[in-house]
């Protein structure tokens, strides 16, 4: 790997096998510290303690107490499901941190004790010296002693994706990721090209890599709005409905002295004001809807955040490998005072540029793994292909690396036959310039060239040629007689299908910001490529100036960010979250880990993506494509608006239920319903309020709206009013319907048939008006919905059954009704239908003029 200079100059430089052993055993093993596991235990019953999860169980257990066993059991399953969904969410920080281990190189060269000897990269202490290699993985973070060519791709740290190079350098201002000609090489990074030899300055979690790792343990995930509003309202109405059935058990024991009908009202009451609903719903509308992403290439992994989604108001991605492919690749050339846009579906290279092209590659490595060598080869396999211009057979006779002295490389290459050598040189264009030692005029038009190139964002390289036939080497590039050939712009290119994206979220009324590590040139070029808002650019510098609410100030016009680091990208998913944006953030590296775990919704790369970005972000983009975001954000859309629905349902299907349970004890009437009429009813509403507006389809303008303010509930006043507003037109309806029917031949048992055929048709209706609960209007009724019509011919044969076969009359306490009493029930169900259809479509026009 190095040559004997490299031996002697450090065989006496490395720690004694002595030493390092002692280091390793004071500072410990060079990977990331395993955090205490918490035991199962210990998660299940953090997981216990959520409120939602408590209601489910409290209602199972009564449901059993009553014995209906499968109503319990069906409760109890979710309670357990949603135990197994905690438990498995809770590891996720855990396979986080693993996968960082994992990307540290498994052997290490290193010095010990006058030798060279390959150990395990975890044994490596402050203090080694290590050898480095193209191709290889820096095992820990390091400050070189000798450097050649060597050039290292950081990508996973700063989410650049060009290399950067690395020299000795005896005073450098401060030691981080990033940036050309520094003397630090950071663990995890990839050596593209040259050697060296470096000191081990950090291991384990003092590394950069490690930093990011312990940030990652500790930063909390924020809680989605839904899941901290679901909370509130599960625990007002469970208090609100257990009071009520306790004073109410009471006041009719007091009242009439009947203790055993006070409890059994009590009971009734408490099964009708329980929102057991809301927890299930909640649960099935995230089963399914995990279920719908994963068929869009969507992997949910924190199922909370697919109802987040369809709330983003600013979607922060990342530049290097999600807006672009993270691959080089020749943007533009320019030859003889003309330039040519690269397009890969160009049918042919005008001749003035092949040369260009077939020296920019004589000038590459023949397997390269600097992506920009990389680029020249594809180029050339697609435009160069059966011409003179590629030269398989020719052997390399002699390189000139990079030097800090001389930004530029050398080729020669023997095929010509005796002993000519073509030469080939890339590098900056100055140093190019240079070599070819030009004129003024010559370097004048350099100079335009490399501007209009720089202009666009484009990383410029130079390429020059020329032939040698002497008998040795010269000692230096410059003694080689070279032709300017031109300049080769190159950049790392855009997704298809990103600038349509983008501008999907923009009508959708959803902002988005692009973080990078890249120049703000090349930021903004790329920003301007996709269609992000770019009148100016924050750079990482910019933002170390700004305290929190400056910060925040910043942030309201700006949506470029460039030359950003990892703990800086945290910081500002944390300053949009504290404007009130709900932020969704994509990323795919180490260095979007801890942001991607921060934001509301963070989103990573599949294909491209790190272990560790998979393992921090809530949704996984499998197939890398923005269009599937879009399809996400849609799909997070319709959860949003069905919820609202089922929600609206469940409120206004609980207000005649309950009613027709307290009014009669207060008025001294009969009991209407008893526990046998609530589990009838409980059979319509669980399916209806899960699977069937789950299965609602979403309206045709769905993208077209603005998402919920920020701040704004998803059970706001509005709705919870129209919920309790829709409920009452049904319970007038069915007591209207049980005094018209209790003063008939049959008495009681009449009224209470009538009524509750009022009621189980209502409920229907319920499901009905709902549908169009936010403005699809007519159309929204036809809307095809096979589980809405099993749920409505399933009730309907129930109800039926109920009425005509005497065992279920007896069991329901109801009498025999005419064809007229039944026609009475339909004509009240259908009018509280209506009111309420007028009632909705009402507030959806104040909705869209006032949004309110």
């Amino acid at each position: 790997m190095f040559g004997t200079a490299a031996e002697g100059a450090h065989e006496g430089s490395g720690l004694t096998q002595a030493e390092a052993a002692a280091r390793l055993l004071r500072d410990g093993p060079n990977e990331l510290p395993q955090d205490r596991r918490r035991r199962l235990p210990d998660i299940a019953w953090e997981a216990v303690r959520e409120p939602m999860l408590q209601l489910l169980l409290a209602a199972g257990v009564i449901y059993l107490l009553l014995g209906n066993l499968s109503e319990a059991l069906i409760l109890l399953g979710f309670a357990v499901l949603n135990v197994l969904m905690v438990v498995v969410q809770e590891a996720r920080t855990e396979n986080a941190l693993a996968a960082l281990r994992e990307l540290a190189s498994p052997q290490a060269l290193v010095w010990r004790g006058g030798q060279r000897l390959h150990v395990p990269a975890r044994e490596l202490v402050v203090g080694d010296v290590v050898c480095l290699a193209e191709g290889e993985r820096v095992p820990a973070d390091a400050v070189l002693l000798e450097a050649a060519a060597l050039q290292a791709d950081e990508a996973l740290l700063t989410g650049e994706s060009v290399p950067v190079r690395k020299r000795v350098v005896a005073d450098v201002a401060e030691a981080m990721p990033g940036g050309e000609d520094t003397p630090f090489v950071w663990a995890g990074s990839l050596v593209t090209s040259g050697s060296g030899v470096a000191r081990v300055s950090a291991t384990g979690s003092h590394t950069a890599i490690g930093r990011i790792g312990t940030s990652l343990g500790s930063v909390e995930a924020a809680p989605p709005p839904l899941q901290v509003q679901m909370r509130r309202l599960v625990w007002l109405f469970a208090t609100a409905g257990i009071g009520a059935s306790i004073l109410l058990a009471v006041a009719y024991g007091l009242l009439h002295g009947q203790w055993l009908q006070a409890v059994l009202a009590g009971i009734t009451l408490a099964m009708a004001t329980l929102p057991e609903e809301f927890p299930l719903v909640l649960t099935i509308f995230l089963v399914l809807g995990a279920w719908r992403m994963s068929r869009r290439h969507v992997l949910a992994r924190r199922s909370a955040a697919i109802e987040a989604l369809g709330t983003a108001t600013l979607l922060c991605t990342d530049k290097t490998g999600t807006l672009t492919q993270n691959r080089m690749s020749v943007a533009k050339l320019r030859a003889d005072g003309q330039s040519l846009a690269m397009a890969e579906d160009a049918a042919e290279l005008p001749e003035q540029f092949h040369e260009l092209v077939e020296f920019s590659i004589l000038a590459s490595r023949p397997d390269p793994f600097d992506p920009m060598e990389q680029a020249f080869h594809r180029l050339g396999q697609q435009k160069l292909m059966n011409t003179e211009h590629l030269h398989p057979d020719w052997v390399l006779a002699h390189d000139y690396p990079l030097q800090p002295e001389l930004l530029a490389m050398s080729q020669a290459w023997r095929g010509l036959g005796g002993d000519m050598h073509v030469i080939a040189a890339k590098g900056a264009p100055e140093a190019v310039a240079d070599l070819c030692h030009m004129d003024e005029a010559g370097l004048e038009a350099v100079r335009l060239g490399v501007a209009e190139l720089a202009a666009e964002g484009l990383r410029v390289l130079a390429v020059a040629k020329g032939v040698y036939t002497g008998a040795g080497w010269p000692e230096k590039q410059h003694d080689f007689d070279f032709t300017f050939l031109g300049l080769a712009g190159l950049a790392d290119p855009l997704r298809p299908g990103v600038p349509q994206a983008v501008a999907a979220c923009r009508g959708a009324g959803i902002g988005v910001a692009m973080i990078t590590g890249d120049h703000p040139v090349t930021a903004l070029a790329i920003a301007r490529q996709a269609g992000i808002e770019a009148r100016h650019v924050l750079t990482g510098q910019d933002m170390a100036a700004l305290d929190a609410e400056g910060l925040q100030k910043a942030l309201v016009d700006t949506r470029v960010f460039a030359r950003i680091m990892p703990e800086q990208k945290l910081r500002l998913v944390q300053a949009f979250a504290a404007n009130d944006e709900v932020v969704a953030m994509t990323g795919d590296g180490v260095n979007d880990a801890p942001s991607l775990k921060a934001a509301h919704i963070g989103v990573a790369m599949g294909g491209r993506g790190t272990d560790v970005a998979r393992e921090a972000a809530s949704l996984v983009l499998l197939d890398d494509d923005f269009t599937s975001l879009v399809a996400a954000i849609r799909l997070g859309r319709r959860i949003d608006a069905n919820l609202r629905k089922a929600f609206s349902y469940i409120l206004a299907v609980h207000v005649p239920i309950a009613g027709m349970s307290l009014i009669p004890v207060l008025l001294g009437w009969p009991l209407l319903l008893g526990p046998v009429h609530v589990v009838f009813l409980e059979m319509i509403i669980d399916p209806a309020s899960s699977i069937v507006f789950e299965a609602e389809r979403e309206d045709a303008g769905i993208m077209s709206r603005p998402p919920r303010r920020p701040g704004a509930p998803l059970f706001s006043l509005g709705l919870l009013a129209g919920g309790l507003a829709q409920g009452g037109a049904v319970l007038v309806a069915a007591l209207l319907v049980f005094l018209a029917g209790v003063h008939g031949a049959g008495g009681e048992n009449t009224g209470r048939a009538m009524a509750f055929t009022t009621l189980v048709l209502g409920n229907l209706g319920l499901v009905l008006s709902n549908k169009v609960l936010d403005g699809g209007g007519v159309a929204a009724l036809w809307r095809p919905n096979l589980a809405l019509f099993v749920v409505v011919a399933v009730a309907a044969v129930a109800l039926g059954l109920a009425l005509t076969v005497p065992e279920l009359r007896h069991l329901f306490l109801f009498s025999p009704l005419s064809v007229n009493e039944v026609f009475v029930a339909l004509l009240a169900a259908l009018a509280s239908l209506l009111v309420n259809a007028a009632f909705i479509a009402a507030h959806g026009a104040l909705r869209r003029r006032f949004g309110v």
